[in-house]
């Protein structure tokens, strides 16, 4: 297990280097550039996720495409996340994975409208899409389509599947002392109920549960920052400071530098928002919507609530923490960062962490099914999608009981592999996305339907 753990931290390293990182951070200036700042539409955008689309095409509403991408976003990434890359990259990585999210909401609006607008109907009706039409259909690439559908396969077994089980686990077994077993096998038996219905009931539990979730969440995150009030200041210009400068190892801080702030405050956002990995444009592809920017719109929302609003709150939480009780860090694991912090809460803080995560990482394994299933139907057909959910339970069990590092190492790994193929296809096809953009955004046809308009 060492050695495999060395082996793919090794290939990690080498996959999120610098020209990952220009490339991704590129990608995100470049589109927010093109785009002429699409951030600023995104108050309009929250509004319009709450109005469905009546009579268009599409299997879910847009509510529900963004529910299922937000289930699959807010997640471990925004808790155990943004512990582990406090841990290894300081503060500044909190600075480095805000940074992520806010100009990679132009990137998930891209890679949402190209999937909505390159998406497609299967023989039996139902409306499919995601970066591998888009590449098959836009850039003429099946290759590179296969391979981006092959890595995202491979990505649900770890970032959507044995982190979050092993997630659920952990924090079970610290707060109550349940054999991972238990907890194990009650995850996999509530994912079959739900996943065996299909997108349909995935994307009614998603609607469900992620309001709730996030709700409860952010409120406990107030609740601690008021504990925390005299350090919020030093808090927020410790994180500032130390993501541009050497952070020497001291009061419970890991040495770091600037390229390790960035490398891991970079992945783990990634990892949380998903701005860039492909992956919630595959629910973005199947919403019911009059044309590809209005749920393009709706989708970059997503990255807004997960990585600007909510890891937002919780880098702070944890930093602020740091601060002001440094001897509660000395010696902690590094996914243990969010735990202490919320053990301020009296009484209830243990539970509060606990039952956040719990649900957080459950609704992130829903939608990282459903992200598996349609990828598993590009390569194979629709048959091969039952062997996929049977596979997908079984891993998600031995996540539950496997080491941590390995887990993250391989989630890394794979997320930087998918990411490649869908940040070059958003490239190459940036003049469309300009174009769909003019057309119904800035021209004001933002109400029309697609039909009508064909470049």
């Amino acid at each position: 297990m060492e050695i495999l753990s060395s082996i793919l931290r090794g290939m990690s390293d080498f996959i999120w280097g610098i020209p990952m990182l220009v490339l991704l951070f590129g990608t995100h200036l470049f589109m927010t550039g093109r785009l002429r700042l699409i951030q600023r539409y995104t108050f309009k955008a929250i509004k319009m996720s709450f109005t469905a689309d009546e009579g268009s095409e599409g299997e879910i509403s847009q509510f529900g495409a963004l529910a299922t991408a937000l289930a699959a976003t807010i997640g471990t990434g925004n808790i155990i996340g943004v512990s582990t890359a406090v841990a290894l990259g300081g503060p500044g990585a909190v600075l480095w994975c805000w940074f992520t999210g806010l100009f990679g909401i132009a990137t998930k609006y891209s890679e949402s409208l190209l999937a909505v607008k390159f998406r497609t109907k299967t023989d039996d009706g139902r409306v499919v899409g995601g970066p591998m039409y888009t590449i098959e259909r836009g850039l003429k690439c099946r290759w590179l389509a296969v391979v981006f559908a092959a890595f995202t396969i491979f990505a649900t077994f770890g970032a959507g599947c044995t982190v979050q089980s092993h997630a659920i686990s952990d924090v079970i077994y610290t707060t109550f002392g349940t054999s991972v077993f238990v907890s194990g096998a009650v995850i996999t038996c509530l994912t079959a109920v739900v996943i065996l219905g299909g997108v349909k009931t995935i994307s009614k539990v998603c609607e469900k549960l992620v309001p709730f979730m996030a709700l409860f969440y952010i409120i406990s995150c107030i609740a601690i920052l008021w504990i925390n009030r005299e350090f919020l200041v030093p808090a927020v210009l410790l994180i500032i400071r130390s993501a541009f400068t050497p952070q020497a190892a001291a009061g419970g801080f890991a040495g770091s530098t600037m390229m390790t702030a960035c490398r891991y405050g970079m992945a783990r956002g990634l990892f949380s928002n998903e701005s860039g990995l492909g992956t919630a444009p595959i629910a973005a592809a199947s919403a019911q919507t009059k044309n590809p920017v209005r749920q393009a719109m709706i989708s970059m929302t997503g990255t807004f609530w997960d990585t600007v609003i909510v890891c937002a709150m919780t880098g702070i939480v944890v930093v602020s923490s740091m601060l002001h009780v440094p001897e509660a860090y000395t010696g902690v694991a590094d996914d243990a960062l969010t735990r202490i912090a919320f053990g301020q809460l009296p009484s209830v803080g243990n539970y509060a962490l606990t039952a956040s995560l719990s649900i957080f990482a459950f609704t992130t394994i829903l939608g990282w099914s459903f992200y598996g299933e349609r990828c598993m139907e590009y390569l194979f057909g629709k048959k091969s999608v039952l062997i996929y959910r049977l596979a997908f339970l079984a891993v998600l069990f031995i996540g539950a009981v496997t080491s941590l590092e390995i887990i993250w190492n391989f989630s890394d790994l794979m997320n930087g592999l998918m990411a490649f193929p869908n940040l070059i296809s958003i490239l190459f096809l940036s003049k469309i996305v300009v174009e769909e953009t003019k057309y119904y955004l800035w021209d004001g046809r933002l109400h029309h339907d697609a039909a009508s308009h064909n470049f």
